[in-house]
């Protein structure tokens, strides 16, 4: 818990955002934050706004040990080492989230069955299945692409991703009485909602205007998250009601490989020229 001064100098704006984004790392990551930043319950609801943000040191993670490794092996390798980089920093947090998914929703049981079974811990048929294949697609589209559509496809996708799971929380229902994600459940406001999209947006933005990838592919490339992201939150409407902390890493990992799939795709001459 925050001491009163900590307390206290939320009022100050700068200091309070800080916080808020230091908590979101916290939460997302296992990077260590500064002691100052001290802790109250009010900041995890508030601090979804950063989860976009939080996708850039992923991305930055991730493309810098890209970038290192394919100095010295393949561009296979550099990719893995990249991806379990990746995995490493985050806890495997949203990964694990994907494959309870793919236990939950997988067969054809009860509201209530699913939710148990996404709350187990231990893993079935359909997520080690579902994760493996995941993984491998995600390993597959970005080895087939040049190393510099690499680093640009991890700027974008890693915030985006997180955009969209953010999309959950502003509009469904969170469905679980207890959770890791109850703190964050609550309703996003629409400023807060608009700001996790800037920070999604700017990787984007920059991409296209320094030439790393054609705009025509990071447009396909989203679309590709964006229609991702909308399935699975209609199947978890249908399916449970609403969403869980597991709902949100599905959405990130469903939605990140997605826009790596629309990066690669072959688009026709006429769209392109």
């Amino acid at each position: 818990m925050a001491d009163p001064a900590s307390v206290s100098s939320v009022k100050q704006p700068a200091w309070y955002q800080l916080r808020l984004f230091f908590i979101a790392l916290q939460f997302f990551t296992r990077l260590p934050i500064p002691a100052w930043v001290g802790f109250h319950p009010e900041w995890l609801q508030r601090c979804t706004r950063y989860f976009p943000l939080v996708g850039w040191i992923v991305a930055w993670v991730t493309a810098l040990v890209y970038l290192l490794a394919v100095q010295f092996w393949s561009p296979a390798l550099a990719v893995l080492l990249s991806t379990a980089a990746g995995i490493w920093l985050t806890g495997a947090f949203h990964e694990d989230g994907f494959a309870d998914v793919c236990d939950g929703l997988g067969g054809s049981v009860s509201r209530e069955r699913a939710l148990e079974i996404m709350r187990d811990s231990r893993l079935g048929s359909y997520g080690v299945i579902g994760i493996g294949l995941l993984l491998a697609i995600k390993l597959a589209a970005l080895h087939a692409l040049l190393p510099l559509q690499v680093l640009a496809a991890l700027g974008i996708a890693h915030p985006l991703s997180r955009w969209l799971a953010t999309c959950l929380i502003w509009r469904l229902d969170y469905v679980r009485e207890e959770g890791k994600a109850k703190p964050l459940a609550q309703h996003m406001r629409a400023g807060e909602f608009l700001l996790a999209g800037l920070w999604a947006v700017l990787p984007i933005v920059v991409t296209v205007v320094v030439g790393l990838m054609s705009w025509q592919r990071i447009a396909v490339g989203v679309l590709l998250a964006v229609v991702a992201a909308s399935w699975l939150a209609r199947r978890f409407v249908r399916r449970l009601g609403g969403y869980t902390g597991d709902c949100l890493g599905a959405v990130q990992q469903l939605s990140e490989t997605a826009f790596y799939l629309g990066a690669l795709v072959t688009l026709p001459a006429w769209l392109v020229g």
